[in-house]
């Protein structure tokens, strides 16, 4: 295809000016004589071949490296797509061939049994990602927490669900996620004793540093659950925030501080919630919220 002329140099044999660069040929010839000055010009297209069927996908490289991957995603796969680079459909007996391929692949990923046991606990993440609706962030950082304990074989002779849930927990209260402990082990199907127990045990071992929970987070979960307006939701997070101030909140459960707090934002805005829907939403006790209802409504006072 011929483009549109240039002035870059002069013709040697009529002094022309008006160069026309032919894209196909590669050659620059004169526009007045068509003497060829230049039989080989530099390619300035595309470096990029997209082979999708739309023509649309110029990316150069893959997904990005992730720990949620047990080979973080740099190996290669087989597609499912029985069909060679034209677009045509494999004969029977290189579809059988692909399909043992496709096997074989699938297993020298994961030839040895850590490799199957991080690709098994990497896969319940994912499945509990949805489940407790959580971030890809939180995902991260649990799968960073489950390859530390690998490393620190922590793993062998242990429930993977166990210690999947573990690395989940840890990895929410890293990430100031609002999950509680019950929340996990509901998620997953397994006794809170046991997350609790597998907890303690990456928390120990890998020594991590937890920073504390604010209890203001959860505030909007509960509210949610027990069907809370905002406006109670407002008054429970002035609550906490002169709580936080005068330091009551230090050690004490943050979901009960939260609950204690929409229970007296409730009472002070006039909607009508029992201790006991409170108590069911939050997850903690009747009891519970009974006894932080006391110092909040005594710090509550002091302060007017």
């Amino acid at each position: 295809m011929l483009k549109s002329p240039t002035t870059a140099e002069k013709c040697p044999a009529c002094g022309g000016k008006k160069m026309i660069t032919d894209g196909n040929t590669g050659e620059v010839c004169c526009g007045r004589c068509g003497f060829v000055v230049s039989d080989h010009i530099a390619e300035t297209g595309a470096e990029w071949r997209s082979f999708a069927s739309d023509g649309e996908n110029r990316a150069r490289v893959g997904a990005g490296i992730s720990l949620t991957m047990h080979d973080m995603g740099l190996s290669t796969v087989i597609g499912a797509l029985n069909k060679d680079s034209t677009g045509r459909p494999l004969t029977a007996g290189m579809k059988s061939s692909i399909e043992r391929l496709r096997t074989w692949d699938s297993r020298s990923h994961a030839h040895t049994s850590a490799d199957r046991n991080l690709r098994h606990a990497l896969n319940e993440m994912d499945k509990l990602k949805d489940k407790l609706a959580l971030t890809g962030a939180v995902i991260e950082k649990a799968a960073y927490i489950y390859r530390k304990a690998m490393e620190r074989k922590l793993v062998r002779g242990r429930s993977i669900h166990g210690l999947v849930a573990a690395c989940l927990y840890a990895s929410c209260r890293n990430t100031g996620t609002p999950r509680t402990l019950d929340d996990i082990a509901d998620g997953i199907n397994i006794r809170r004793k046991d997350v609790a127990r597998c907890y303690r045990l990456v928390f120990r071992e890998l020594d991590l540093k937890m920073p504390v929970v604010d209890p203001i987070r959860g505030v909007s979960r509960i509210a949610s659950i027990a069907g809370l307006g905002e406006k109670s939701k407002r008054k429970a997070v002035t609550i906490l925030d002169r709580a936080k101030k005068t330091g009551m909140v230090a050690g004490k459960d943050p979901m009960g501080m939260a609950a204690a707090a929409l229970y007296l934002a409730c009472l002070s805005t006039g909607e009508t919630k029992s201790q006991k829907e409170i108590s069911t939403a939050s997850g903690v006790t009747e009891v519970t919220i009974r006894n932080r209802c006391t110092g909040l409504r005594k710090m509550l006072e002091d302060q007017i």
